[in-house]
């Protein structure tokens, strides 16, 4: 099988960029190493570059650049098949190739757009190309504006033209198909083709036919007034503001364009206010035409205001401007995340993944990126699905997170807060967030609040906690979050975006406690290398943990590896290796891991042993030559806070290793601490992590 797979289309504005998002979705999940290429892409300016190339990559994280992705321009391969050089098109177009396929474990290459030749003489170069660079291809048609038989013949006929030509075709897809013919497309399809081609039927999804305000900007050559944070809006539906307010409300649709003179303060401002209020549907933004900016006043009254939706001053009368929008042509870009993940998730929805990734990767590399290992992690998390509490539902943070977990169906939610406050931030911030999915509970005001108050009090009334006191701390978020995981009403929690380690782990500790097994709680970190997932532990909770302290935390930290895939080859760490050393420190790591060794004899163990030992093999042969963990330790213990927390940063910083972290182990259920300089993706991971652990 090749190391590759070609996508082409038939004809332009096909979707193509949604398959090729959604393919190289499933290969960064499955290989190490993906690499992108197209052959040809169109021309461009000087220090304009190819917008698909620098979203694929980008998004990716792919290990090539710009240059390296694709082979000529359009106008070089009309210059030279002009003089019967064509051959040297196709000689640079493989040299490339050769290029990125050698660095790579598999390549998607992209076909061209249609943009400019003759339609059959373009498809027959793409017919060409995947020829001469030896791969199966995967192709597409749109289907938006064509009926059933369309669809299919003209699939058909693209199969027979690259298998005529000896291209192996893996699949076929229907893209952008009117929802109702889905189906029926689908059935047609299975009866035309051979059984070992795959066949796939995307529907036409608007939110992907619809133009930013980013893209109507440029495209329109406009100057941003306001809110310039938001030009990814996506616009909807668009209207003419040119009647009275009052009426120019009642047609107002979700995510509508407000298309006004610059003059008409009434229509801007009364967008801008239905825009914040609950009565409206929200407005994506306001484009003012005519060149006019609104007076001072009316822009003084304007920067006041707390949520402002881009407004975007044109040149143009209002109706040229309006249709020369509606003309647009919307494309997904690299800093447009919602829409790349709308793309693949649609993708995903409506193609048959497993079977893809089963023609497409035919072994598994040894290597684990960190997509790979996120890939994985979704996965598991989705094959049970577990309900997870969120306290911080306010946070900015955690809502957008909350709606990109949601979106890929890998949890369910509840967030603490008032559903108001909630709703209105979800409003503001403009998410894609459907509360009807979200679990919403203000803490204070919950029908459980007088049972979860009364529990804690007779957990803690040892200690001197009253009922009084019982109610005081169940109003706090954490306390009332970690109730809902004890009494069984979800399964685990995250927190930490807005509160101390303490706040979060401490009512954890005092009554959802640790393992029969456990005396402590510890904590690892996944540390998601270029090549590797490796595991840190302890780097977060325990200060100068004792020899009997470090064993168990070298065994829970073998559990949890265990769990997530990995297989645990444990490194005690030191400042020496093997009996070459002596001291109080390494004498505790030697008693540590001779524990160890008693207590899990299934466990492979090496200690003490110093980091260059554990990870380089040439080092290994010298130090510890007999040695089953040296030059290949998965599981790094190391034997104090200090040394754990400061390499753990330390590999991050200097080698932009991803680290996913920290994982509290010893838990009876699971609780996870969140840094309060959290990314949203920090957070995305975390909650599956949670998940995963409450599957186990």
């Amino acid at each position: 099988m090749s190391k590759a797979v070609y996508i082409a289309t038939s004809e332009p504005n096909s979707g193509k960029s949604i398959i090729t998002l959604g393919v190289m979705q499933v290969l960064t999940g499955r290989a190490a190493r993906v690499g992108y290429f197209r052959p040809i892409i169109d021309d461009y300016p000087e220090g304009t570059r190819d917008n698909h190339i620098n979203t694929v990559i980008t998004h990716f994280k792919l290990d090539q650049t710009y240059e390296e992705s694709f082979a000529c321009t359009r106008s070089e391969v009309v210059q030279k098949s002009g003089v019967d050089k064509a051959d040297e098109i196709l000689d640079t177009i493989f040299e490339k190739y050769k290029a990125i396929e050698s660095k790579s474990d598999l390549v998607l290459v992209e076909g061209t757009d249609f943009s400019l030749e003759s339609s059959v003489i373009e498809w027959d170069f793409n017919v060409l190309i995947a020829q001469n660079l030896g791969i199966p291809a995967i192709l597409l048609a749109a289907g938006s504006t064509k009926t059933e038989e369309e669809i299919v013949g003209n699939l058909f006929l693209a199969y027979d033209s690259f298998k005529s030509k000896g291209v192996e075709v893996l699949m076929v897809i229907a893209n952008k198909v009117q929802p109702v013919n889905l189906k029926a497309v689908r059935r047609a399809l299975r009866k035309k083709l051979p059984p070992e081609v795959l066949i796939g039927a995307i529907p036409l999804n608007p939110l992907l036919g619809n133009p930013t305000l980013q893209e109507i900007l440029e495209e329109m050559g406009g100057e941003v007034l306001f809110g310039e944070q938001n030009l990814h809006n996506q616009a909807g539906n668009f209207a003419v503001g040119a009647m009275q307010l009052n009426n120019y409300l009642t047609h107002m649709k979700e995510d509508m364009l407000v298309i006004t003179p610059g003059d008409r303060s009434d229509i801007i401002l009364g967008a801008l206010q239905a825009n914040l209020s609950l009565n409206y549907p929200a407005v994506s933004g306001i484009i003012l035409s005519g060149g006019l900016i609104p007076a001072d006043s009316i822009i003084k009254l304007i920067q006041g205001l707390s949520e402002v939706v881009p407004i975007i001053s044109v040149q143009g009368e209002t109706y040229v401007v309006t249709n020369k929008i509606g003309a647009i042509k919307p494309r997904i870009y690299a800093e447009n995340t919602p829409k790349i993940n709308i793309s693949i998730k649609d993708f995903l929805t409506y193609i048959e993944e497993d079977e893809l990734a089963s023609l497409l990767v035919t072994s598994r590399s040894k290597g684990m990126t960190p997509r790979m290992f996120q890939y994985d992690l979704l996965k598991k998390a989705q094959s049970d699905k577990k309900h997870i509490v969120l306290p911080e539902g306010t946070d900015e943070r955690i809502l957008m997170a909350a709606e990109e977990l949601l979106n890929d169906n890998a949890v369910s939610l509840t967030l603490l807060g008032e559903p108001e406050r909630i709703s209105n931030k979800v409003k503001q911030m403009d998410l894609d967030l459907d509360l009807d999915q979200v679990n919403i509970i203000d803490p204070v005001n919950s029908p459980n609040f007088d049972d979860y108050a009364q529990t804690l009090y007779e957990l803690r009334k040892h200690k001197n906690v009253n009922l009084a006191m019982a109610r005081d701390l169940m109003e706090d978020v954490s306390h009332y979050g970690t109730m809902m995981v004890y009494k069984g009403h979800a399964d685990g929690m995250v927190s930490g975006a807005a509160h101390t380690t303490q706040h979060t782990i401490r009512p954890a500790l005092q009554f959802i406690k640790t393992k029969p097994e456990a005396s402590i709680v510890s904590s690892i970190f996944f540390m998601c290398l270029e090549d590797r997932v490796t595991v840190f532990g302890d780097c977060a909770i325990n200060p100068n943990p004792t020899a009997e302290q470090l064993a168990e935390i070298a065994i829970s930290s073998a559990e949890t590896t265990k769990m997530f895939g990995i297989e645990p080859r444990i490194a005690m760490l030191s400042y020496s290796s093997g009996t070459s050393g002596t001291g109080e420190d390494v004498e505790r790591v030697r008693e540590a891991t001779a524990l160890v060794k008693k207590q899990r004899p299934d466990l492979l163990i090496e200690g003490p042993i110093q980091y260059d030992a554990a990870v380089d093999i040439d080092v290994a042969k010298s130090k510890l030559p007999d040695s089953k963990v040296a030059g290949k330790a998965s599981v790094f213990i190391f034997p104090d806070l200090n040394t754990g927390n400061n390499t753990y940063k330390a590999v991050q910083r200097e080698t932009k290793a991803l680290a996913i972290g920290p994982v509290i182990q010893g838990l009876n259920k699971p609780v996870n601490d969140l840094s309060r300089g959290c990314t949203v993706d920090d957070i995305i991971n975390t909650v599956i992590i949670t998940a995963i652990q409450a599957q186990e």
